[in-house]
């Protein structure tokens, strides 16, 4: 993937910025007992963001695409079932 800015690859509105900031700081506090700024915070946002939603999001296609399927499948026997023996 080319290299984009956050808001090409992801959109994300302010609320939902801010509350990944604040699960980023959250994170941070509790589990490695640092305290991090917003610089930081931003950057890692950026990181998740170019980096690994795009991974997530295609594994989220692909079970959207395996669950697509099996629901094809159900209603194809669920066609072939409305047959009448002749």
């Amino acid at each position: 993937m080319n290299r984009k800015s956050l808001n090409e690859i992801i959109k994300l509105n302010d609320q939902q910025k801010k509350q990944l900031a604040g699960e980023i700081k959250a994170f941070y506090l509790d589990v490695r007992g640092e305290e991090i700024g917003i610089i930081e915070e931003q950057q890692i946002i950026e990181l998740f963001c170019e980096h690994m939603a795009p991974i997530i999001y295609n594994k989220a296609l692909d079970d959207a695409m395996h669950w697509f399927k099996g629901q094809t499948d159900n209603l194809e026997a669920d066609y072939y079932m409305l047959y009448k023996d002749i």
